[in-house]
């Protein structure tokens, strides 16, 4: 538990410090566009309840695999998903990438800080002048 804790922390370190960039706000804002429409358009036409399409636009832009037992059904639907996919997941995995470059970036940072504690702590030896 405190490892998920700490973990946390780390991830939302990350997140406000790479927050600031305006590279990843705009991926973040592409990202949310694209989900937003590709939710809207599984609620419209598919059907689905909001949250279902939402969930659906959303988990099939990880790269997992996640099983979400919902599957377009009409020609249109399957021909938006595969442009929709093409294009979103291209993005996510820019957002996520982002976001793992600013958690090392900031685990590093945390070390560097360790390491320079450690040398100032070392007492330094004394030399005898002849």
């Amino acid at each position: 538990m405190i490892s998920l804790i700490l973990t946390l922390k780390r991830l939302l370190s990350a997140i406000f410090r790479i927050g600031k960039e305006p590279l990843f706000r705009t991926l973040l804002l592409t990202l949310a566009f694209i989900v937003l429409s590709g939710t809207l358009f599984y609620y419209q036409i598919e059907g689905w309840a909001f949250f279902d399409a939402f969930y659906f636009a959303f988990v099939s832009l990880i790269p997992t695999g996640i099983e979400t037992g919902l599957a377009p059904t009409g020609n249109l639907s399957k021909a938006f998903t595969m442009i929709y996919l093409a294009v979103g997941v291209g993005v996510m995995v820019m957002v996520l990438l982002r976001l793992a470059y600013a958690v090392v970036k900031l685990e590093r940072s945390e070390q560097l800080d360790v390491k320079a504690n450690q040398v100032k702590s070392t007492p330094k030896q004394k030399t005898k002048d002849k």
